[in-house]
């Protein structure tokens, strides 16, 4: 299970919000890289209103072991009372590439 990657979706106010996570987690070793993709619309029910926000994705890959560390991580750091932190697996892809995140990666990495 430590060897499987996973993409980590996680939304953000804005840019500098997630890339201030981006090096946080880079630094701490939870996730090997993490994108930055700007012009979301999200449209959610929050506290018993409908909202239409902006907000960018930052996408994360990690192993799938490092997921709780990185989700408490994110939780922790997040202005989001209620942040979205979700982990889809990565079913196959450039080995060299799934090898390097493995390596960025540390599982031993504190909580």
């Amino acid at each position: 299970m430590s060897d499987e990657i996973v993409l980590v979706y996680v939304t953000c106010p804005d840019a500098d919000v997630a890339a201030s996570l981006a090096r946080t987690l880079v630094q701490e070793r939870r996730a090997a890289c993490g994108n930055i993709i700007p012009g979301l619309r999200s449209i959610y029910a929050w506290q018993g209103e409908i909202h239409d926000d902006p907000e960018v994705l930052l996408l994360l890959k990690t192993r799938r072991s490092e997921v709780g560390n990185l989700a408490d991580r994110v939780v922790a750091l997040h202005p989001y009372d209620v942040p979205e932190v979700v982990a889809v697996p990565v079913v196959a892809g450039h080995g060299a590439y799934l090898d390097w995140v493995r390596a960025h990666v540390d599982v031993r990495s504190p909580s």
